[in-house]
């Protein structure tokens, strides 16, 4: 279980918002085909897979990236390219996630691909297209100066390696070298067996094959296999190592220390990207400053909703925060969501499963209806949204003298509550458009309303969710509160009033 649970929804609700970070290593695309097998092929005894559509993303260092990025950090990527159409279309998937790519393009070598063919589920082969190795020093020069002009400015830096040559012994030394005189964190993803050429990093984070490669000790035994890791820490000059271990969660490992964070149990449909979306977590929150040993509880998490998708899709910030809100509290302000946050929570909701409520109201004075209605509405599902009408919506609404609270603190009052998972303003006099988008599972309204009259009603029959209508308390509302108190003002006199 994750530790100060709020504290770390905090951190990346906040201080990971464009937080600067440098990625270096081999980019590549990643390239999908999705069809269905109903038959073997007469030509030899393989499948023939009926494609159905494709598609791509960013690979690799890239898609290390794309997890930096959607956990809000504010990324520039180096890498090598080939002057092709794949570069162009990895370039702009970069851009549009608000990766900055500055890639060097280096002539006569193709873009690193990787062509997956998947029926379901399930891989059906993979097709690799890359170049050898043999680049020029004109082009390590190029990109270590792309490299080293983005570096100074950064809180952390990723060196992400899948050994197609770009991160050579001299590359990983000239940026850890100049890192370490600014006092910025280096963290290593491996794939080179000599660790050497990483020496001075502040992290190296291998997982449990990439360190029996690089230790000579077999995998089967553990304990052997971290004790090795441990015992190479002082003459690689490196704080610390995270050795990810699948099933088994993710060892830290010190000079005078060894501690484990559990794996998350999840289903697992695809393990592609889990180490990019692992280094991106414990890269980010190193540069935050955050201990690697809390990191690596968040790594997990991440790690485990990864798996959960098929293909390389990188990590969003809405679904760690989900996944954080799932056994505590989450801070009141990253309740308060945009429409576009709301649906990227939203989508991670139902992507473990949940049921997803919907309710809407100006909760203008909130009184015991109130929390009634949503306690009860909260029950009919696992997550409840409350739509809550802005200022501006309930003058449409409720007439000139109202609300009486302002649409902020509304807002924050509802978050406050335990029941709430997810409160968004809407402007309209109805939430109909917010029901279009957000596709509630159930839509709950008071008992005031008959099914007939209930905004959304039709549409979220529509796509086989359901209304619920629940009773409301009675003699409680916010007009009488309202008369209420103007007549307890008029008739106030010192001389009734008790001290408390």
């Amino acid at each position: 279980m994750i530790t100060a649970r709020m504290e770390m929804a905090t951190l990346i609700e906040s201080r990971w918002r464009n937080t600067p970070v440098l990625v270096v290593g081999d980019v590549m695309l990643d390239k999908y085909i999705w069809g269905e097998v109903e038959r073997i092929s007469p030509e030899a005894p393989v499948p023939v897979v009926r494609a159905a559509f494709h598609d791509e993303k960013p690979g690799g260092a890239a898609n290390v990236a794309m997890n930096l990025a959607g956990l809000g950090a504010c990324v520039t990527v180096c890498g090598f390219a080939g002057g092709d159409g794949e570069q162009e279309r990895l370039e702009s998937l970069l851009a549009d996630a608000g990766v900055e790519p500055s890639l060097t393009t280096v002539k006569g070598a193709p873009t690193t691909c990787k062509l997956r063919v998947l029926s379901g589920h399930q891989q059906m082969m993979r097709l690799d297209l890359e170049p050898q190795p043999s680049y020029t020093a004109a082009d390590f020069a190029d990109l270590l100066a792309r490299a080293l002009g983005a570096l100074r400015a950064v809180s952390v830096v990723v060196l992400s390696d899948y050994a197609k040559g770009v991160l050579s012994e001299a590359v990983c030394r000239t940026l850890i070298s100049e890192a370490r005189q600014n006092q910025i964190p280096v963290v290593v993803d491996p794939k080179n067996r000599d660790f050497t050429r990483y020496r001075g990093a502040t992290a190296i984070c291998p997982n449990r094959k990439e360190l029996s490669a690089a230790t000579g000790e077999p995998t089967a035994d553990l304990d052997r296999l971290l004790a090795a890791g441990q015992a190479m820490l002082p003459d690689l000059e490196v704080e610390c190592m995270a050795a990810t271990l699948g099933e088994k969660g993710i060892a830290v490992l010190r000079h005078d220390s060894r501690s484990h964070a559990p794996a998350v149990v999840r289903q697992v449909f695809d393990v592609s990207g889990a180490g990019d979306t692992v280094t991106a977590v414990l890269a980010l929150a190193m540069g935050c400053g955050v201990a690697i040993e809390r990191a690596v509880e968040l790594a997990n998490q991440a790690a485990g909703i990864v798996v959960s998708k098929v293909g390389t899709v990188p990590i969003q910030r809405e679904e760690l925060l989900s996944v954080l809100s799932q056994e505590s509290a989450v801070p009141v302000e990253a309740k308060i969501l945009s429409l576009e946050r709301l649906l990227t929570r939203t989508s991670a909701w139902r992507g473990a499963g949940d049921c997803v409520v919907f309710t809407n109201g100006c909760f203008d004075i909130l009184h015991v209806g109130h929390i009634k209605l949503l306690e009860q509405a909260r029950r009919l599902g696992d997550r409840l949204i409350v739509g809550l009408n802005s200022d501006c919506s309930v003058r449409q609404v409720k007439g000139s003298g109202r609300p009486v609270v302002g649409e902020g603190e509304r807002a924050q009052v509802l978050a406050a509550l335990s029941a709430v998972d997810a409160v968004v303003l809407f402007n309209e006099s109805t939430p109909l458009k917010l029901i279009e988008a957000i596709r509630p599972d159930v839509l709950v309204k008071g008992g005031d309303y008959t099914q007939e009259t209930v905004v959304g009603a039709r549409e979220v029959r529509s796509w086989g969710g359901r209304v619920e209508l629940i009773p409301l308390v009675e003699g409680v509302s916010t007009t009488r509160l309202i008369a209420k108190s103007a007549k307890g003002v008029s008739g106030y006199s010192p001389a009734s009033t008790v001290a408390v």
